[in-house]
This record gives structure tokens, sequence and C-alpha cells, in this order.
């Protein structure tokens, strides 16, 4: 089958690449050009491992093609960092041991940071809810939810 040339813009830079039609998002992310923090872990877009924000929506790329890029932006786990600062939410999950095998942690992290852009202080049922869609099966959740919080409290600082 041929492949497609997608241009498209992630973490702010401009990507081109040659993608099969029937491929996903996030095998191409994985092995077009190389951004491999997104996992892949149920493939059917039940566990949220491979979230990215596409056109600023977020998206499990397990379940969008990578031809579906073109012309858009993607948001991933790599450039969720600046320079060499951890994002709040990166440093909190640290601070909080918000992990243990760091599979899920990528798309968790992704959602998360939608989550504080649409809701700068959510409530933990809100952040409970908003992080339903992301899988992760060695934590619990509490630390997880404790470092989301707590990165909203710190940012809501930096802001005002």
């Amino acid at each position: 089958m041929s492949k497609i040339h997608v241009t498209t813009t992630i973490n702010g830079d401009p990507v081109e690449f040659l993608a099969d039609p029937r491929e996903t998002l996030l095998d191409c992310l994985r092995d077009k050009v190389g951004l491999t923090g997104s996992k892949e872990g149920c493939g059917t877009g039940d566990c949220g491992a491979c979230s990215v924000e596409l056109d600023g929506t977020l998206v499990c790329s397990c379940l969008v093609l990578g031809v579906e890029a073109d012309g858009k932006s993607v948001s991933t786990i790599e450039g969720m960092a600046s320079d060499n600062d951890l994002h709040p939410l990166q440093r909190k999950f640290i601070e909080h041991a918000a992990l243990q095998c760091g599979f899920c942690t990528p798309g968790i992290l992704v959602a998360a940071k939608k989550l504080l852009e649409v809701n700068p202080d959510p409530t933990e049922e809100e952040t409970r809810y908003w992080l339903a869609g992301n899988l992760c099966r060695c934590t619990g959740y509490d630390k997880i939810v404790r470092a989301v919080m707590d990165a909203a409290a710190e940012m809501r600082q930096e802001v005002a």
C-alpha cells in the first residue's frame, strides 16, 4: 500500500513522515518520529497510556490514524518539560512517588496537564473523574491524585 506524506507539528517542531494509511498515530510517533514516551498499553483506547493532544484535544493515539495528524499539532510527553525544567506535574509525581513501573505515567501526565489547562482548580472528585480513562496497575491512584492536586495548587500560585 502506498504511504501518505504527513506534515505536522509535534511539540512545537515541524515534522514530516510517511505513514501507511492504516498506521496509528501512536505507531507513527514511536516508529517514524522516534518519540517513544507514549506507550501502547491496550491498543483499544481503554488504558490511556498512549494519551497525547491532537490540536488541543486529548486523544488516545492508538485510536487515531497517523495520517489524521496531517496539518495539525501534536503534543506528547516529550514536550511537557521546558528546556531543563520539569513541568510542575512531573516534579510533583516524583515528590509524591506517584509512579512505580512508569508505563502509564506519560499518559497520565499528559491527561493531567490537559485537566489543569481546562480546570486549574479541580476538586479531588473532578481529578479522579478526569483521570478515569488512565489506568495504573501498580500504584493505585491516591498518590497520583495528590500529585495532581499539589501541582494545581503550585501552578495557581505561579499565575497569581
